[in-house]
């Protein structure tokens, strides 16, 4: 084998399982996470612990999906790229019917227009079945730009990407709008699980979340955003489910929320721009078919359905890892320790193979 033939291995783990419930999933799974940082699949699984111990586990509420591609033109001048929006906008059955040439699971529900300068920015918003929907949107938003340019008058062409989707990018429009799947996760701990098995308090896990993840993110000058490490579970989550890994930036933004219910911790993570999908690019890969296979995303259900439901314990891994790792850092030195230790362990069986 060839350097340009080689293949990158990821060590994966199977971790769980977790216990969610919702409007797209329901019962129990175990997940796989493919990562070099070690210390996260015993984290995520000390989060999944918890959900096991509450009647409806992780309550995961699918709240829209959505996948946007952006495009522009050009004009003479604003205004008259204003009478061009006015137009588009009152031609929607129109574009609809035009994307349904593209695809039998792609679908246009809506768009948005924002004019400056002379340029007309187009934001498109699709639902696309099981799969992520990137290559389906950009062959979708293609044929809408030609349509548009050759029926409205006074537009030429700017390009097929605007960076008004956004993707691979932190924004807040994105934050705002969502781009992906838009899930909420909540668990409600009681509080001798929360002292017996996190060694730490609900009043001390959401003072932690007040002062790190909002004003600390607040301060760093965060965008739409207010979490402990979503980026971690989302990678090792993506890497070994076939999604494509860059959209983890997007997909990081997200908002944690832990309150003190007297006594009882009740845990939140919102996370609006979940891309992810059980059919297309990366999907063919075996070890990717086994593991959607075994978390029940590859059943003969409704289309999209599958992809709901990979969001879903998507969002839950997050909520198991970003709660662990919060209850951690509510005691003096633990993170380190753990992390030493775990990564100590890891080295030496590593040695003894």
């Amino acid at each position: 084998m060839t350097t340009a033939d080689a293949t990158a291995h990821v060590p994966m783990k199977w971790v769980g399982p977790l216990r969610i419930s919702g409007n797209v999933a329901n019962g129990e799974t175990q997940v796989p996470l493919a990562t070099y940082e070690s210390p996260l699949w015993p984290s995520v699984a000390r989060g999944a612990k918890l959900s096991m111990m509450t009647d409806r586990g992780i309550v995961a509420t699918l709240i829209d999906e959505r996948m946007t591609r952006s495009v522009y033109a050009k004009a003479e001048d604003a205004q008259t790229a204003h009478a061009a929006a006015l137009e588009i906008d009152a031609r929607l059955d129109e574009l609809r019917a035009i994307v349904r040439t593209c695809g039998r699971f792609v679908e246009l529900i809506g768009f948005r227009h924002e004019i400056t300068a002379n340029l007309l920015f187009l934001r498109f918003e699709f639902t696309t079945g099981d799969a992520s929907g990137h290559n389906m949107a950009t062959l979708a938003a293609d044929a809408l730009l030609s349509h548009i340019l050759k029926t409205i008058p006074g537009i030429t062409y700017g390009s097929i990407s605007a960076n008004y989707c956004t993707d691979k990018k932190a924004t807040a429009i994105n934050g705002i709008l969502g781009r992906g799947k838009n899930v909420v996760t909540e668990l409600l701990v009681p509080g001798d699980i929360v002292r017996s098995r996190l060694r730490t308090s609900a009043t001390a896990i959401a003072e932690l979340n007040v002062h790190k993840n909002l004003i600390g993110t607040l301060l760093a000058g965060g965008i739409r955003s207010a979490n402990a490490h979503y980026a971690n579970m989302l990678l090792g989550f993506y890497l070994a489910t076939g999604q494509d890994a860059a959209n983890i930036v997007e997909g990081s933004q997200g908002v944690t929320v832990a309150e003190d219910r007297d006594g009882d911790l009740y845990f939140s993570c919102t996370l609006p721009n979940l891309i992810v999908g059980t059919v297309g690019s990366g999907k063919g890969l075996d070890f990717v078919e086994e593991n959607l296979a075994r978390m029940g995303c590859r059943q003969p259900r409704e289309p999209g359905e599958n992809a709901r439901r990979l969001a879903a314990i998507a969002a839950a891994t997050v909520l198991c890892g970003e709660l662990s790792l919060l209850a951690a850092q509510t005691n003096p030195g633990e993170l380190m320790r753990t992390h030493v230790r775990l990564e100590r362990q890891a080295d030496a069986a590593k040695v003894g193979g």
